[in-house]
């Protein structure tokens, strides 16, 4: 195959999760439905903690971002796949690939340091009561906001910036259903050695040390807990982060679960099947599970 730079590169072909015609309304049919529920259930979070003066703590500010998160998170993705089923295409755009690229590790990224910022706040309210509204006043809670927004955009600014060096060959198919940056790095005709090198340090940085992260305040958190007598000050101390260890639980249980599928099968189609679960599936449940496991939130929304 005759190489040619991004400057010639129009298009990629997008193969999605199967390419039988007959399964392709189905396909439509679960993604829109999939899509409307996490629009929907994240919104509805999102304006329960805007117009409830009680949901106006840390723990629910933080928890509205990461929904809105999730709904542009699963908005990069899902449209253009369901626009290019009902229009019978599988063509991006290969600037339209790049700016995919961008606003999914974006808000995969925020969804990340907000799942941290979370524990960090629950580590605090737990294991320091008394000075938790001094420690997580307003000025630190936009701060770590603002720095988990600042993080997001330059790492996938980065990425994006390191795919404009690649040259492509002529086969621009992509075996996933939207333009995910390993399977457009493995199309370059050129060297991708300091692609790759970004990719495993950015990885390192921004996805292990937030998990552990997490794991230390959680394990902060149980050590608290078990030093407190009484049964029913463990369940409500416990009751207070059970949601958001739920949605940590399956938000890394999920990435766990694509690495090793990706690992263990050289097909790069059930690899996008398996994404199916932390591109679409976790962002859906987040507000099943903080409304059924939060008596505020269910409050709220009544």
């Amino acid at each position: 195959m005759e190489p040619r730079n991004q400057t010639g590169t129009s298009e990629f072909i997008l193969l999605g999760l199967s390419e039988e015609a007959e399964v392709q309304p189905l396909i439509f049919g679960i993604f829109l439905s999939m899509y409307l529920v996490t629009f929907i259930g994240n919104l509805f979070i999102i304006l329960a903690v805007i117009t409830n003066s009680h949901l106006h703590t840390p723990m629910y500010f933080f928890l509205s971002n990461l929904s809105f998160a999730d709904i542009c998170f699963t908005s990069s993705t899902i449209p253009k796949m369901l626009l290019n089923i009902q229009m019978q295409s599988k063509v991006i755009s290969y600037e339209g690939c790049l700016s995919q690229i961008y606003f999914f590790m974006v808000f995969g990224r925020l969804d990340n340091f907000l799942l941290t910022v979370m524990a960090y706040d629950r580590f605090v309210a737990i294991c320091y009561p008394l000075h938790y509204t001094v420690i997580m006043n307003p000025k630190i809670c936009g701060l770590l906001l603002l720095k988990s927004y600042l993080l997001s955009v330059l790492d996938s600014l980065l990425h994006d910036l390191m795919i404009l060096r690649l040259s492509f060959c002529t086969q621009l198919e992509i075996p996933h259903f939207f333009c995910e940056l390993n399977q457009v790095v493995q199309l370059a005709c050129s060297d991708t050695f300091l692609n790759d090198l970004v990719m495993y340090i950015a990885n390192g940085f921004l996805v292990i040390i937030p998990l552990t992260g997490i794991i230390l305040s959680y394990s902060k958190i149980v050590s608290s807990i078990l030093k407190i007598s009484s049964a029913v000050g463990k369940y409500k101390a416990f009751s207070t982060c059970g949601s958001h260890l739920s949605v940590v639980s399956l938000f890394y249980g999920t990435l766990l679960g694509v690495y090793l599928s990706s690992a263990a099968t050289q097909s790069s189609r059930k690899t996008a099947i398996a994404s199916v679960m932390y591109t679409v599936v976790t962002p859906m449940l987040n507000p099943f599970i903080y409304s059924l496991r939060n008596r505020d939130i269910k409050l709220a929304l009544k």
